[in-house]
This record gives C-alpha cells, structure tokens and sequence, in this order.
C-alpha cells in the first residue's frame, strides 16, 4: 500500500468522526483492548499522562509533552484532530510518525485478520501506543478523543490524569448537564493515579470528587491550588509568577491559557511527586516553545503581520467565551472567515461574536460542514452582516482583498476543519 491508498482506508473505509460525526462513536473499551492485545498490549509498558477535558486539553497535552521533552526524556504525544496531515497525531519529540510507520501498521492489521472491527480512531489509538512502544518512549502524552470513560483511550493506566474544564460540547453522546459530562471524563481516573481538574464549577466539583472517591485517589482542583501567584497578558506571550517554579513566560496567549497553565503545572507537580525528574529550566523552556518542541499549532496563531491575520481552532461556547472577547478588543476593523460543522451549538457561538465586524461565511471541506448561508442566516439574526462562500479559500481571498484596500485584520476559524483549509492555502 502506498500512504495516499493507507489514508484512503482510514479515512474512507474506517468509521471516523471527523467524517460521519457521532455515528462513528463506538462507546466501550472491547474493541480496543481486544486490537491492542492483538498488537501485544503495546500499551501496557507506557508511562502516560493522560489528558481530557472539553477546551484546553490540546494545548495542555502540548505544553506537558513540550516539557518533558525539555527535561531531555523521549516524549511521546497522542493528539487529534490533525490539521493537514494524519502524521501530526502521533509525534515523538515533535517529529511527526513517519508515514512509512503508518503504512506498515494497516498492512500489519490487515495481515493479522483480528476479529474486531474498529473505527477510524480506535485504529489510530492503538498505531500510537503501538508506535511509541516500538520507539521505547519514556513518557507518552496521551490526549482524549472524546469523554473519557468510555474512550479508547481510556485502555491505558497513567502516572497522572487530568481534565481541563467542563463544557457545553457533544452533548448528544456525553450528555446534556455539566454534571452528565463531567461524569463522563471523570471516567479516565484510576486507582491510586492523582487525579487533576483545571477549573471547579459548582456543579461538576461534586461530579468529580465522587469518582475521585470511587476509585481510591484525591483531586486536585488546580485553580484552587494557588501555584499561579500572578501574571501579564503581552501582545505575544502570557508572563506568570508561580509559587514553585518561578517567572514563566508562556508562549500560548489568551485568557483561557491561564486556567490551561495551573493544570499543567499541577501535572508537573505530580510527576515530580513520583520521582520524574522535571527541572524548573525545563518547564520554562517548554511554555516559551511548545511549538518549536511539538509542532502545536492553530491556538491563536499569528499567521501573518501584514496584514494581522490570526487563526483559532476554538470551536465551541466554551471556547469561544474567551476567544470573542479577545477578538473584539483587537482594535481596527476585523474581518471573521467563519465556518462550523453542522453538530456544534451555533446559536450560542454567534452570541460572542463581535457586532463591528465584517463576516465572510465559509464551507470548511467536510460532509459534516454547516452550509455557509445557513450560518449567514443565523448570523444575521444577531445583526453580524456578510457574505456567504462555497469555501474556505473563497472567503479567506475575499477578506485579503477587502483589507488590503480597506486595512484592518482577519481572523479564520470557527472550526478545527476550516483553519485546516486555510492552513492548507499556505
């Protein structure tokens, strides 16, 4: 098989989300565990941090990954969605798996004939654990799909877990309550694994002491913790004062970054906890580079400065509580590419979005893609005025156009898969 026909029975013969949506979610762990055991429980000899959690998880696996790296371990990394290219799932310090790793797994899969049938992302899953089991990692980071208790995942005993946050997301499948949700990525806490959860809420922090209980392990609430003793929002960086380790300047910005940063650092803690090795350099080292150590990218991204032109992969209420605010105080005219798929909460997205700005209404490039004009449509409603396009490179050339004859700036997102098709304009 050559990787374009590998890609193709991935993507097209597998039942993947990123797709088909929640028809391809295949709640339950049987599948995985029976894949992994056919591969030899590539997973079982892993030391992993396990990360979930509705926003931040991303970013969060990065910098904890970006960290260890710094500390001198090989560090494995599990993320998803890709942007451009399946191979940026599964790195090892940054370097993305060869496509000829990925080739020879499926081939290996085909060849054994394991009486399962798995999705797209339970195959990914196990290739992952497979890969980093095969390059002795010393550390895999290992992102959340979706949920977490029932999450393919969740197949792996780690050091340490950790949820971000609760929101408002998938909630045909996780549930229809902050507390329904939490519940469901409280499931990825284990006996005896420290338990960390980035933001308490009133009704989740029940939620998620109660498991803790349940399974024999404490949680720590890191925005209770007080590691975090101040910080400054800088055009291109967010600089922290911590109570253990130091000045740290963050090289992820926003508001949101700041609740990201206590859990990562609860991690670190925990780690150092366990006897892992982690100097204050390195968890330096690792927030002021996590894209040049793990190739993140998409998380309020300056792609250009001339014009401003920035990207956000945020795609959700929660998301976007933060990201509509920061976005209104960018000062100048803004000009929004914007697109979604059709199963996210659009209504209440639209919400935060700013008034004084100039809206081009794009189709990102997948069958799960919200139709441009009914977004306009929605738009409208809320007085946020524009125009509707086929696709994403339409809208994002007529956006150009308009500042370069006008000024101001452009921001691209809305959803993972419309920064994907402007990235991929580049």
């Amino acid at each position: 098989m050559t990787y374009a026909e590998t890609l193709d029975f991935l993507y097209n013969r597998l039942a993947a989300f990123h797709r088909i949506g929640n028809a391809a979610y295949k709640p339950g762990l049987d599948t995985s565990l029976a894949l992994s055991h056919a591969f030899g429980d590539p997973h079982a000899g892993l030391r992993c941090i396990h990360v979930g959690g509705t926003n931040g998880k991303g970013s969060t696996a990065h910098t904890v990954a970006a960290i260890l790296s710094a500390a001198g371990y090989k560090t494995g990394l599990y993320t998803s969605p890709h942007l451009l290219d399946f191979a940026e799932r599964i790195r090892i310090d940054g370097a993305p798996v060869p496509h000829s790793y990925v080739v020879d797994f499926v081939e290996r899969f085909h060849n054994m004939h394991c009486n399962c049938d798995p999705s797209f992302f339970e195959l990914a899953t196990v290739m992952a654990f497979d890969y980093f089991a095969t390059e002795n990692v010393d550390f895999a980071v290992i992102e959340v799909g979706l949920g977490g208790r029932l999450d393919s995942t969740n197949i792996i005993t780690p050091l340490v877990a950790a949820v971000t946050n609760i929101s408002m997301d998938h909630t045909a499948i996780l549930g229809g309550t902050l507390a329904e949700i939490a519940a469901e990525k409280a499931g990825i806490f284990k006996h005896g694994v420290p338990a960390i959860v980035g933001e308490s809420v009133p009704e989740t922090v029940p939620v998620f002491t109660r498991r803790a209980a349940e399974v024999g392990t404490e949680v720590v609430f890191a925005d209770k913790a007080g590691e975090i003793v101040d910080y400054k929002l800088r055009p291109d960086s967010i600089e922290y004062e911590t109570r253990t380790f130091g000045s740290l300047s963050g090289e992820l910005c926003g508001d949101c970054q700041v609740k990201n940063t206590a859990t990562v650092l609860e991690i670190v803690k925990a780690l150092r906890a366990q006897g892992v090795v982690i100097p204050d350099e390195a968890v330096r080292k690792g927030f002021s580079k996590v894209c040049e150590l793990t190739g993140l990218a998409g998380r309020w991204m300056t792609v250009s400065g001339s014009p401003l032109t920035i990207c956000d992969t945020g795609h959700n209420p929660g998301a976007w509580q933060y990201l509509g605010p920061r976005l209104a105080a960018i000062p100048g005219h803004k000009h929004i590419v914007l697109g979604f798929v059709g199963d996210k909460d659009i209504d209440h997205i639209l919400d935060y979005l700013p008034a004084d700005a100039h809206y081009y209404f794009v189709q990102p490039s997948t069958p799960r893609a919200a139709k441009a004009c009914d977004v306009a449509a929605k738009a409208r409603e809320r007085g946020l005025l524009g125009l509707s396009y086929n696709t994403v490179a339409e809208g994002y050339n007529a956006a150009h156009a308009a500042v370069t004859q006008y000024g101001g700036m452009i921001y691209v997102g809305g959803s993972t898969f419309v920064v994907a098709d402007f990235l991929a304009l580049r």
